[in-house]
């Protein structure tokens, strides 16, 4: 190969590192160097909405840690959508020992399908007051200080509040990486909402305005869309002057991960499905990230493998594994997760890929109302 095609490809090389520094140092050191702003005192009454299909276990054991938060007024909303294990009964027991519970049931049609939204647009409109948190069945706070730290965060400007959502920890390969895809996810969404873009949110642990919601017609033209109840509404209505982000560690949730691969993949393409729906800008920055993963690992091979200019290769390859290496340091520190720096190295190269096959064959068999949470 000639030394002015080796000079072209270094200087892809150079410039794919230099808009990754950017990202690093702009959007995900800001995660790790974030202060919260002072919090309201007024604790205004809240709803808590959790959409359940099918999941009387999960809300056996997590339900009560929502129920017994330390908060002066709340509600909590449980929609059993058309559940067909012991949701029924479960709901029905917690019922008569929690006066904060209230149900919503939507029976079984076998002429009607529905998404989601359905039941969550019905959890909106059941509930009676204006500041609306949502989390899933199968989350659980990790403090009793759970919905201070979330309300807290509303003011009269805010509208909406991103918060933190992550897995359990178990053992194998497979929690380690969607632990790290998790926390990665969070340090983009996370940093880029704190520099003034907020692109989407979790539905384990966000919050919104009842009034935002009605005011902005609902989902909208997102309404058939199997995915988007959570990211899409926020970014299409979420905007620098009326959201804020919420990560203290009392204010984070957890949830049961998937318990194999191929659930999680199934999980990772409903997720994607929403992306060709984000705002223009959000999607170019969301792609440009991993494309220049990508053009920086796969130029830094060739420049290696054919030794050109490898000392300053070498070099510029080293400032950005260590600029990656220190900064996903500090955010994992800061969402409390452990035991992921090792494999960030692999998983680094490994996740733009994964998510780029995911992404092209993200619609294949998916019909738009299905059920997902």
């Amino acid at each position: 190969m000639g030394d002015r095609i080796l000079f072209g490809i270094f200087l892809i090389f150079s410039i794919s590192t230099a808009i990754q520094l950017f990202y690093y140092f702009y959007y995900y050191l800001a995660v790790s160097s974030f202060k919260p702003p002072d919090k309201t005192t007024e604790l205004k009454p809240v709803s808590v909405i959790i959409c359940a299909r099918n999941e009387a276990e999960n809300l056996r054991e997590f339900l009560p840690s929502i129920l017994t938060q330390n908060y002066p007024e709340f509600e909590v909303i449980v929609v059993n959508d058309c559940s067909e294990d012991e949701t029924y009964n479960v709901l029905g027991d917690y019922l008569t020992k929690y006066p904060r519970l209230k149900v919503s049931t939507i029976n079984k049609d076998p002429k009607f399908t529905h998404s989601k939204k359905l039941a969550q647009f019905i959890g909106i409109k059941a509930a009676k007051h204006d500041i609306l948190v949502f989390t899933d069945a199968d989350c659980r706070p990790v403090s009793e200080l759970w919905l201070q730290g979330i309300a807290s965060d509303f003011d009269e400007k805010t509208s909406y509040v991103l918060g933190y959502g992550g897995y359990n920890e178990t053992k194998g390969f497979l929690n380690a990486y969607i632990r790290y895809d998790t926390a990665f996810i969070a340090m983009q969404y996370l940093g880029m909402a704190i520099r003034g873009i907020p692109y989407m949110g979790v539905g384990r642990n966000m919050a919104y305005r009842k009034t935002e919601f009605f005011k902005h017609k609902g989902y909208g033209l997102y309404s058939n869309l199997i995915s988007g109840d959570d990211d899409l509404f926020i970014n299409s209505n979420a905007s620098p002057e009326n959201t804020k982000v919420e990560f203290r560690p009392e204010t984070f949730t957890r949830s049961v991960p998937s318990p194999s691969f191929q659930e999680w993949i199934k999980q990772k393409k409903r997720h994607l499905t929403t992306a060709p729906y984000y705002k223009s800008k959000d999607q170019f920055l969301l792609i440009t990230e991993p494309l220049t993963r990508i053009l920086f690992y796969l130029t830094f091979i060739l420049l290696i493998s054919f030794k050109f200019m490898w000392i300053e290769v070498l070099a510029i390859f080293g400032a950005r594994f260590l600029t990656q290496t220190v900064t996903f340091s500090l955010v994992l520190r800061k969402l409390k997760e452990k035991g992921l720096i090792a494999y960030s190295i692999i998983f680094d190269i490994f996740s733009p890929v994964m998510n780029g096959v995911l992404y092209l064959s993200k619609g294949k068999g998916w019909k738009t109302n299905q059920w997902r949470s």
